[in-house]
């Protein structure tokens, strides 16, 4: 190996190794509301899935205890984890994200927001209850108010539902992770055509996202129902933990592979 190949080298393991580092440092951001197994899932439906058109779902599927799956293959939707059909891990999924669902609907004191529209209002970290349905038309800002950890929980009676091209949006500290943003939905969720929308949905029942909706930070979970897709883009945060198992195992191999060479190249 030529001298410039080494220090190249030797950069590229030294960057690994802080990356590494920098994973499993402490102050990472979890959930406050523990999906348990159902953290590891982007959609989890206990009546399988139907997809019309180029839906991305990124990360892993849980079906159970119905395992129908359509709409995805050679110019349809993609998926880019592992769909897991009433294994093991489908079912201790189904399973936590129903004790996660029962943990929310009981979560105290909540603000009363029923009979009013989420379009237009920002809401800072809190419990909000809807005795009924919940309706989203326009754009819904939730404020962290600087706190990585902030949590947001929506415990909604019996249907969530948004209008065309509405929108969730987190803003301040924590924005763009894995989010503590939880719709707790005791009957159907339909978010409807181009709705932009942010955190983990718990639906009783079934889950319908509209033509061109996309769930590009959280989950879509359907306890007893079917999760029905359109043309949308689906996907979930890997929790720090997963990124420092990632980053830690490439720092492992880089700084093995530079020892490496550095030996053959110096005998």
């Amino acid at each position: 190996m030529t001298p410039t190949k080494k220090v190249v080298s030797r950069y590229i393991a030294s960057a690994i190794a802080v990356l590494s580092l920098l994973a499993i440092a402490p102050g990472a951001k979890g959930q406050p509301v523990s999906l348990g197994a159902a953290q590891d899932f982007t959609i989890v439906s206990a009546a399988g899935i139907t997809n019309s058109g180029l839906t991305v779902i990124t990360g892993n599927i849980a079906l159970s205890p119905l395992t129908t799956i359509t709409g995805f293959g050679v110019g349809e939707g993609v998926v880019t984890g592992i769909v897991h059909s009433n294994d093991e891990l489908a079912i201790q999924a189904q399973t936590d994200a129903r004790a996660a669902y029962t943990v929310l609907a009981g979560l105290t004191p909540p603000i009363d927001k029923s009979g009013l529209d989420l379009g237009g209002m920002t809401l800072t970290p809190g419990i909000y209850h809807f005795s009924t349905a919940a309706g989203l038309t326009g754009k819904l800002t939730l404020d962290t108010l600087g706190d990585p950890n902030a949590l947001f929980v929506f415990q909604i009676g019996s249907t969530l539902t948004t209008a065309v091209g509405s929108s969730v949006v987190v803003t301040g500290a924590g924005a763009g992770g894995d989010p503590n943003v939880f719709w707790q939905v005791g009957s159907s969720a339909t978010l409807g055509t181009n709705t932009a929308f942010d955190g983990n949905i718990l639906a009783l029942a079934s889950v319908s996202l509209g033509t061109g909706t996309d769930v590009v930070n959280g989950r879509a979970i359907a306890l007893n129902g079917a999760i029905t897709l359109l043309n949308n883009n689906i996907s979930a945060v890997p929790e720090p933990a997963t990124w420092a198992m990632l980053l830690s195992g490439m720092g492992v191999f880089g700084f093995w592979n530079w020892q490496r060479m550095r030996q053959h190249s110096n005998p």
